[in-house]
């Protein structure tokens, strides 16, 4: 039995690659799910807050017994994934030692953690979507309950999908310059020292932003040019995102090779709130209210030495110039049956 689990957990780690040599969806056949994977669950996830760190531990160990499947699940927390991921399993010095599949429990922040290590890799990223949001999650398809998403990774289905990068920092959603990364820092900050629920920090720290809105002088170097811009927000995603209802904000596809760029052409603290405004009720219109491009590398420099940026929901201080690029292929994920990611 032992060694027909190990030939199972061999096979399943193996992707089909193309004459590129790339990464290609793979569909395993109906029994050849790891014996044993390594669970990554954030205990400051929004559902499994919710839930109770133990609760949720228990789902997620009884979802995968249903599929025969024993799950380790390592409970940690924010900035410690990456360094529990490396430690714990030999993903990034040794992906063959690691185990066959790691599965980021959380919401999109975890699923970033996670891929920093796993980007570039053979080892499957598995998503429980335990997250506020769970943006990649819900743009790869994926159920957003415990027992279907544990059954998309029993099923053995993975495909190849894009990462992006910045400075050599990966995210899988969108990276931001401006004024999202200030809301987030002073949310993050209010949740530090209150016991504000997520949404309304969130909801005051968009208020005092738009109180001041910052304006970012930055050059934009593209493939064939460079052009100044003075903008509150420039937003890059991996993958191009929609700008029409109903489905502003999510991406037909997460292996199209191409960043986009969105630079809000709006000024003020009214241009702003009017731009959101109409966000939120799909009339966005490119030539008055962003500029567009879709690209697969771009620079950003600016007078600052040192931005805050958004990765994903999180927000680091890089170094400028931030150069970001495409990387195709570079994330082996499970998905559904069905999916054409």
């Amino acid at each position: 039995m032992a060694r027909d689990m190990r030939r199972r957990s061999s096979e399943f780690a193996t992707p089909p690659i193309d004459d590129a040599g790339r990464h290609v969806p793979h569909d395993a056949r109906a029994g050849l799910a790891p014996y044993k994977t390594v669970v990554i669950l954030n205990g400051k996830g929004g559902t499994v807050a919710r839930m109770g760190h133990a609760a949720a531990r228990r789902e997620i160990v009884k979802a995968f017994a249903v599929h025969d499947i024993e799950a380790e699940v390592i409970l940690v927390r924010g900035k410690t994934i990456a360094r529990v991921i490396g430690r714990r399993t030999g993903a990034r010095e040794a992906p063959a030692a690691g185990p066959p599949a790691i599965i980021a429990a959380g919401g999109d922040g975890t699923v970033n953690a996670v891929a920093q290590v796993l980007a570039g890799t053979e080892t499957p990223l598995g998503i429980l979507p335990l997250g506020t949001l769970n943006h990649f999650a819900r743009d790869l398809g994926l159920p957003l309950d415990i027992a279907g998403a544990v059954a998309v990774i029993a099923a053995g289905t993975t495909a190849a999908v894009d990462a992006a990068e910045v400075n050599g920092r990966i995210f899988v959603n969108n990276s931001a310059i401006g004024l999202y990364p200030n809301i987030v820092r002073d949310r993050d900050r209010q949740l530090r020292l209150s016991r504000r629920a997520k949404w309304l920090a969130m909801a005051v720290a968009l208020l005092r932003a738009l109180r001041r809105p910052p304006i970012r002088r930055l050059t934009i170097e593209a493939e064939d040019w460079v052009r100044p811009h003075k903008t509150p927000l420039a937003f890059i995603g991996n993958n191009m995102y929609d700008t029409s209802f109903p489905t502003l904000g999510r991406r037909h596809t997460l292996a199209g090779g191409a960043l986009c760029l969105f630079i809000a052409k709006a000024h003020g603290p009214f241009g702003i709130i009017r731009l959101l405004l109409r966000a939120v009720f799909g009339r966005l219109n490119q030539a008055r209210d962003f500029e567009h491009h879709r690209l697969r590398t771009l620079t950003i420099r600016s007078r600052h030495r040192r931005l805050p940026v958004s990765l994903d929901g999180e927000v680091a201080i890089l170094t400028t110039p931030l150069t970001y690029r495409i990387r195709p292929g570079a994330l082996r994920v499970f998905v559904p049956r069905s999916s054409g990611s």
